[in-house]
């Protein structure tokens, strides 16, 4: 599993796929955006090319560390369309343009990152910080311009607190209630409980790292007059790369893999008694006052059992000793879309 982690080395990157996968992701974001045109203002025209500007960025960042289509363009979907991006929409649309550019200011320090190692290799590793550096001094200077013109397109006032993790478990709540969720949809889950495993076992600190950095600023007051809801985006943005990551290895787990999917099985299941659980609990609110709550909760379980039984079926193939490549990405991108489908087209409905 852990040799699933390493680098892609690829020479050249496949323009096909690239094409294909903007294409794909441009016809989502017109599908999910077009009923809503006929009240955009010119500035607002820039949401849905943020939107594929950001999951073309993500695609092309999970290159390095995920060979397979289907995970780099997952990668890139999961962040372009997930709750988090979606819901900048409430704020300028300067804020999703901005986001939009993160994974891009990425990529410098990810390719720099996979050059082989050699004499210039210390060299290499020091610029490599240095460009590390690139998004969250673009997040800075984007404020400290904004501020000159007046314009604050994100209020600085807000920061992540311990009760906003509840968004990890019911996302699409978060979003009807009007909060900035923290970055992905139900089925990802457990995509993310295989690559924080693999992570663990590679030891790559470094992006267990930049994750936490931008944790932490987006759960402290503003820094640097920044909005820490913006610092979100890099989280966001490491985790949406993992999910890639976390598809790639459940495409080809083995059977010394099976703790670890039966553990992804186990989370989302867990996940979905939760949410049925805090649905019932919604349900019998005096008058029926909580029923759209409780609707919504019931949908989001009926999402963690549908992740959790496409890794149950994963599972057993390994159990089995098969390879199947191709079915276990079938019914893993099978799962992904329809939680990407349903959870975006609510969280777009909602918000606009």
């Amino acid at each position: 599993m852990v040799r699933a982690l390493a680098y892609n080395r690829a020479p050249n990157a496949k323009y096909t796929k690239l094409a294909a996968a903007g294409g794909i992701y441009a016809a989502f974001a017109l599908y999910l955006f077009e009923p809503y045109f006929h009240n955009f203002d010119k500035l607002q025209y820039l949401l849905p090319l943020s939107v594929c500007l950001s999951s073309v960025g993500g695609y092309v960042l999970s290159r390095p560390w995920v060979s397979t289509f289907a995970g780099s363009f997952f990668a890139g979907a999961v962040y372009g369309f997930g709750p988090f991006f979606l819901s900048l929409a409430r704020f300028h649309p300067t804020a999703a343009l901005l986001a939009a550019g993160i994974p891009w200011l990425f990529c410098p320090a990810a390719f720099v990152a996979i050059q082989p190692a050699g004499r210039a290799a210390k060299a290499k590793r020091w610029f490599g910080l240095f460009l590390l550096a690139l998004p969250f001094l673009a997040i800075i200077l984007f404020f400290r311009v904004a501020a000159q013109y007046r314009l604050f397109p994100v209020p600085i006032s807000s920061k992540l607190h311990v009760a906003d993790l509840t968004g990890l478990m019911a996302p699409l709540v978060m979003v009807r209630r009007g909060i900035v969720p923290i970055g992905f949809y139900h089925v990802p889950v457990g995509f993310l409980v295989m690559a924080f495993a693999m992570l663990l076992a590679a030891r790559r600190i470094g992006i267990m790292a930049i994750l936490c950095v931008g944790t932490i600023l987006a759960s402290c007051e503003s820094v640097l007059h920044v909005s820490p809801i913006m610092w979100l985006s890099i989280p966001a943005l490491c985790c949406s790369v993992l999910v890639g990551v976390g598809l790639q290895a459940m495409a080809s787990a083995g059977r010394t893999d099976r703790k670890w999917l039966l553990l992804a099985a186990v989370f989302m299941g867990v996940f979905s008694i939760l949410t049925l659980l805090a649905a019932t609990k919604y349900f019998q609110v005096f008058a029926g006052l909580a029923s759209g709550y409780a609707r919504l909760l019931t949908l989001t379980a009926r999402m963690y059992i549908l992740g959790a039984v496409a890794v149950g079926i994963i599972f057993c193939i390994a159990r089995a000793n098969q390879r199947l490549s191709g079915l276990r990405k079938l019914v893993l991108s099978l799962a992904l879309t329809i939680d990407l489908f349903y959870s975006a087209r609510f969280a777009i409905d909602t918000i606009l």
